[in-house]
C-alpha cells in the first residue's frame, strides 16, 4: 500500500486487483461541466468510479462557487461511492492534478490520510500504455466515519483579518490574478497581498510534479517562509489544492484553504487589487 502523497501510472497498474484500493476520475473543465463526465464513459482506469466537482465535491449552499459540503454530507457521500476507512483512495483528473488535488484535499479534511493522486493522471496513464475501460464501474457501499481533520480552513472574515500578517497564495493563472481578464466572476484582480503562484509552477515539462526540494525552492523562491502561517486561494477552493499538495509533497508544514477563494471574496465588497504586485494590506477600515 503507497502511503505516498503521489502514486506512479506503474504502481496503479500493480494495484488495480487489490480490494484495498478505491480509484475516483474527477476530471473536469472549467468552460463546459460535463465533458469530464462524457470522457469518463468514453474510457477511464480500469475499476475507476466518477465523482463529479460539482455535485459529489461541493456544496449546494455556502460561500463561492464550489462550497465545501458538510463534513457529514461528503462522508456519506463516499460511503455511497464504496470508499471506507479501510480502503487507499488513488484518485485522478486528466492531467495537472489541479481536480484530483481538491478530493485528496477532502478525504484529508475527512480525516482519512490513506489518499494519493495518480502524478500525471489520465494523460499519463494512457501515454503508459495501459488498458483503460468503458465499464460503469462501481463499488459495494461501505462505511466511512468521519474523524479530526488533518486540513486547516479560514473564512473571508478571518482572512481579512490576518492580511499582512498570514502568507497568501493564489493559484490562479497570471491574468486572472493580474485582472486583466475575469472569465467567470464577477471582479477581476486579486485579494490584497496575496503573492501569485499560478499551479504551473508545480509542474515538470511532462505534467507530472516536480521533485519535492524543486517544489520547496519555487515557494521559497515566491518568498514564502514555510515556518509561518500560509493560506490557499485560487478562484473557488479548487485549484488552491494543487498548491496545498506541492507544499506537502515538498515537507511544508500543513497550511491552510480558504475554500470561498476569489468567488466568495469578489462578491463580498471586500478590497481588490489589481495589477501584477501582491499590494499592501487593507486599512483598519477595510477600505
Amino acid at each position: 500500500m503507497s502511503t505516498s502523497a503521489l502514486a506512479t501510472p506503474a504502481w496503479l497498474d500493480s494495484q488495480l486487483e487489490s480490494h484495498d484500493i478505491r480509484i475516483v476520475d474527477t476530471r473536469w473543465y472549467l468552460t463546459d461541466e460535463h465533458q469530464g463526465r462524457r470522457e469518463y464513459t468514453l474510457g477511464h482506469i480500469p475499476g475507476a468510479i466518477f465523482l463529479d466537482l460539482d455535485t459529489d465535491l461541493a456544496g449546494d449552499e455556502g460561500p463561492g462557487r464550489h462550497p465545501l459540503p458538510g463534513r457529514q454530507q461528503f462522508a456519506e457521500i463516499l460511503g455511497r461511492a464504496g470508499i471506507g476507512n479501510e480502503h487507499h483512495a488513488v484518485v485522478y483528473d486528466h492531467g495537472p492534478g489541479a481536480i484530483a488535488a481538491r478530493l485528496w484535499w477532502m478525504l484529508r479534511w475527512g480525516g482519512h490520510g490513506s489518499v494519493s493522486v495518480l502524478d500525471g493522471g489520465y494523460a499519463a496513464w494512457t501515454s503508459a500504455g495501459f488498458a483503460i475501460s468503458t465499464a460503469h464501474d462501481s463499488y459495494p457501499s461501505a462505511a466511512f466515519a468521519l474523524s479530526t481533520a488533518l486540513t486547516q480552513t479560514v473564512d473571508r472574515n478571518e482572512l481579512l483579518d490576518s492580511l499582512g500578517s498570514v502568507q497568501l497564495l493564489d493559484a490562479r493563472a497570471g491574468e486572472r490574478y493580474r485582472g486583466e481578464v475575469e472569465p467567470v466572476d464577477p471582479v477581476g484582480g486579486h485579494i490584497p497581498t496575496a503573492i501569485s503562484a499560478p499551479t504551473d509552477g508545480n509542474l515538470d515539462g511532462t505534467g507530472r510534479f516536480r521533485s519535492p526540494q524543486e517544489l520547496a525552492d519555487r515557494f521559497v523562491d515566491l518568498g514564502v517562509d514555510p515556518s509561518e502561517g500560509i493560506v490557499n486561494s485560487c478562484g473557488s477552493g479548487v485549484t488552491a489544492c494543487h498548491n496545498i499538495l506541492a507544499m506537502h509533497i515538498a515537507g511544508f508544514p500543513e497550511t491552510a484553504l480558504y475554500p470561498g477563494s476569489w468567488s466568495d471574496w469578489s462578491t463580498s465588497r471586500y478590497p481588490v487589487t489589481t495589477g501584477p504586485f501582491p499590494g499592501p494590506p487593507p486599512t483598519a477600515a477595510g477600505s
